[in-house]
Parts: C-alpha cells; structure tokens; sequence
C-alpha cells in the first residue's frame, strides 16, 4: 500500500519532533482515509524536504503524527513556468491547474480577458482561488511535488502582460510562424499566456506583442483551452525542462 502523502501548512521542525496535523489534512486522514495510531505518513511543508512519520493519535477532527528528520527530496523542473490561464468554465479550471502542476508549472494567475465568461463579485473569486489553491495542494500530493505552486489572485489580461519579468513570453497562436522545437536554447523561465475558449481578440494579440510575447504554433488542429495549456507545458518540459 502507498504511504499517504500530506502537506503541512506550516514549517516542520528539521530534526522531527510531534506535529498536530491541521484540520483538512486531519479529516483528510482520519475521516477520508480512516487512518488509525500507528501507520505511517510522509509529510512535506513545501520546503523541499519530505519527512517520514507515523500516526500516534486519531480520530475525526485530530491527528497528531510523530516526525522523523526532514530529507531532501528535490522533484522540481530546472525551468520555471508561469502559466496565465484565462478563466475556463466549470471544470476545465480545476483540470488544467491539476494537471498543469502534475508536469511542473511553478506559478499559475488566471485571467479576465475580453472573451473570458466568467463574471464572480470578489468574495466568490476568493473562494474560488482558495478552491484552486487546494487543488494545487492535492495535486502535490499525488504527484510527488515538495513544493506548492502558487495560485495567484485573478487579474486582467493586460495587467498580467504588463508584468515585469525576464522570462521567455510566449503566446500560443494558431497562425504563428514557429513553433516550441524552433525556440532557442537554454531556456530557464518561461511566461506562458493560454488564451479562453473563444481566444483572444485582435486587440488583445497585438497587445500581447507590445508587451514582448512571442507568438507560437503547437500543431495543425484547433486545440480547446485545456487541451491547449497541458500540451504546450508537456512541449515545454520536453525541450527544456525535465520530461524525456
């Protein structure tokens, strides 16, 4: 049986010691998985380091777990991605940041663009990145990830753009003149903008270029959003990241 993998919201003592586990990773554990005193845990903190540990009380609502010393256990690419993902509707969200931070992606912003459809008053895009934040949780936890990529508050498409920063933008677009195999080598950090369903509007791809991006073909065939983001990432990591 695998030995679950939980995050730990807080900093884990280096050289073990006994650890109250917080509340969703205590329901998680007690009333999901039915753990009981005595099996085994890792941990991780988001440090990098993962820390074997072994139940010694649970129930329900609390779970406190006896920690060893923490370990190195370094899964992260050598290329640094920030994803811009338009809001999608429903559940094309929650895949895309599930599955962008199973192949690597460090940072992921979702965006309003001028085609986006999605309309939420601030407190139901705050629960919604705290919905999505907990996805990138799980996500770690499955994957191996040690590390937690953040889910960065909604902005707009052009204040994202307008960020400061010396990574590689790319934008995918299906009438570009080259693709992810012809981009130069290294590469160390890439911002890449996936556009919403409909795509983004003339305006908003020439502002995209005023703003330094680099248009770029993955293939023939129209992709969907979704479709779109996981494999520009996957031909990303390929050439310069961690995968093959």
């Amino acid at each position: 049986m695998r030995v679950p993998r939980i995050f730990h919201p807080e900093t884990l003592p280096p050289n073990g010691g006994e650890v109250e586990l917080s509340d969703d990773a205590a329901n998680h554990v007690g009333r999901v998985l039915r753990m009981n005193a005595g099996q085994p845990l890792q941990l991780f903190d988001g440090s990098n380091d993962v820390f074997d540990a072994e139940i010694i009380f649970a129930d329900k609502k609390r779970v406190r777990v006896r920690c060893a010393a923490g370990r190195l256990e370094d899964k992260e690419s050598p290329l640094h991605l920030h994803l811009g993902q338009v809001m999608s509707r429903g559940e094309k969200m929650e895949f895309t940041i599930q599955k962008s931070i199973e192949l690597g992606v460090n940072i992921i912003t979702p965006l309003l663009s001028e085609r986006c459809g999605i309309k939420l008053d601030a407190d139901r895009m705050e629960k919604k990145i705290g919905q999505w934040q907990k996805i990138a949780v799980a996500a770690c936890e499955q994957s191996g990830r040690n590390r937690v990529p953040q889910v960065r508050p909604a902005m707009s498409l052009e204040a994202w753009c307008a960020e400061q920063d010396n990574a590689l933008k790319l934008n995918l677009h299906p009438r570009a003149s080259q693709s992810i195999n012809t981009l130069p080598l290294p590469v160390e950090r890439v911002r890449l903008l996936i556009g919403p369903e409909g795509g983004l509007s003339a305006d908003e791809i020439t502002m995209t270029s005023e703003y330094g991006f680099t248009d770029i073909l993955l293939g023939p065939r129209v992709l969907r959003t979704e479709t779109t983001a996981l494999t520009a990432i996957t031909a990303l990591q390929v050439r310069f990241g961690d995968l093959g």
